[in-house]
């Protein structure tokens, strides 16, 4: 890579990741207002999850789609929709009516929850290609891009839980949602005079083969990340926010909790090339790394639960720290998964790979959102943390097959 190739380079991964730091900060808001609001009008655990699973279950197709229409009409246009659709989302949601039924209200809020959850996964499709495309050839600076993307764009989120909040209780629900639509909408504007209109585009994929067989590694990521995210999910979403505020912590509290272990998260993940061994060829050292921090993951919630089962005193206390140093294990395995499918993806058509992964990563999302509420009501959060733990452990058996040199890429 040439000098001026390597500051355009670095020039547009800037860019991307200050739009995509606009949207997360929204993104992570957006949780916290419908969780808090919907709570505070009695909504039950399970319903709560209910609220969030097309928003989880929309990423699914939403990735596939994103990673094919990113290579075909380019990353820019493909960030582009994603904000202007993340927009629509809040209009609708802004939309809800306080004098509506219970049924009609969920009804709505899941519809434009969707929404949501499409603009989120077409715009981290559209991110996370373009950091593979200025990164260039060299292991080295991908790693340390994505780890860094990957873990400041966490810290925006825990951000964004905390402002969700703090607007709810300044703006209300409404209110929160005007001011995030027309903030984005300046960074939609900004993106789309920044940024080369074509960037990314190449040939896609024209068969369903051609787009999902491509890379053994690739695939098995998907199905690690599948297990990865869901036992994240499983306890976080419904579980500990539940669980908190039954033992005594205000809506302020759990909020706070939640914002401060995400924005902790994201930190750890940025440090992330300082904690993992590095090789020359990008894989030698970085799979088993991936196998380790994956065994060691998913001991930690099964000794939690151990925990709360034998029925130890001060569970609100221990849970929370556990917790933290499930968040520091958690973001290391995150971003090391997060560069290997950037390793592994086509030159071309990372945009492709990259979707597809992260299809996988929302379906992993959908399943622990769907979890959380049903475990947490059948046997609080100790089942939470039991199911976390045995995904884990799949995750982990599915890092042993993960190829340790370069594939080759079959002709198209």
């Amino acid at each position: 890579m040439t000098a001026r190739a390597a500051a355009s380079g670095t020039r547009d991964y800037v860019i991307v990741t200050l739009a995509y730091w606009g949207f997360t900060l929204t993104d992570g808001a957006l949780r916290m207002l419908v969780l808090l609001h919907f709570f505070r009008l009695g909504y039950s655990p399970f319903t709560l999850a209910f609220l969030f699973l097309l928003y989880e279950a929309a990423g699914i197709g939403a990735n596939l789609a994103g990673g094919w229409l990113a290579t075909r009409f380019g990353i820019t246009r493909m960030l582009a929709t994603g904000l202007a659709t993340q927009i629509t989302g809040f209009l609708l949601l802004s939309g809800l009516s306080p004098g509506w039924g219970a049924v009609l209200s969920v009804a709505w809020v899941v519809l434009a929850q969707g929404v949501c959850g499409v603009a989120k996964d077409l715009t981290k499709t559209a991110s996370k290609s373009a950091i593979k495309l200025t990164a260039g050839g060299a292991s080295g600076r991908l790693f340390r891009w994505v780890a860094f993307f990957t873990g400041s764009k966490n810290a925006m989120k825990g951000v964004g839980f905390f402002l969700g909040g703090l607007l709810l209780e300044l703006l209300g629900f409404r209110g929160a949602l005007w001011l995030m639509a027309a903030a984005l909408a300046l960074v939609l504007l900004g993106v789309l005079a920044a940024l080369p209109p074509l960037m990314g585009r190449a040939r896609a994929s024209r068969s369903a083969r051609e787009l999902f067989a491509r890379s053994a590694g690739v695939n098995l990521l998907a199905l690690a990340r599948i297990f990865l995210f869901g036992a994240r999910d499983v306890w976080f979403v419904v579980g500990l926010p539940v669980f908190l505020y039954a033992n005594g912590w205000s809506f302020t509290m759990v909020g706070g909790f939640l914002a401060l272990w995400t924005i902790g998260y994201g930190l750890v993940q940025a440090s992330a090339p300082a904690l993992v061994r590095r090789s020359e060829d990008g894989l030698s050292a970085e799979v088993p790394a991936a196998r380790g921090w994956s065994l060691a993951l998913a001991a930690l919630p099964a000794l939690l639960a151990a925990m709360l089962l034998a029925g130890l005193p001060h569970a609100a206390l221990f849970v929370p720290v556990g917790l933290c140093v499930f968040g520091l294990l958690f973001a290391v395995n995150s971003s090391v998964h997060s560069y290997l499918v950037l390793a592994y993806a086509g030159g071309e058509k990372a945009a492709e790979d990259v979707g597809f992964y992260y299809a996988a990563n929302a379906a992993g999302r959908f399943g622990g959102t769907l979890l959380s509420g049903l475990l947490y009501g059948w046997g609080g959060l100790a089942a939470c943390l039991i199911g976390a733990a045995a995904m884990l452990g799949l995750c982990w058996a599915t890092t042993l097959f993960l190829p340790v040199r370069e594939e080759r890429k079959p002709a198209l």
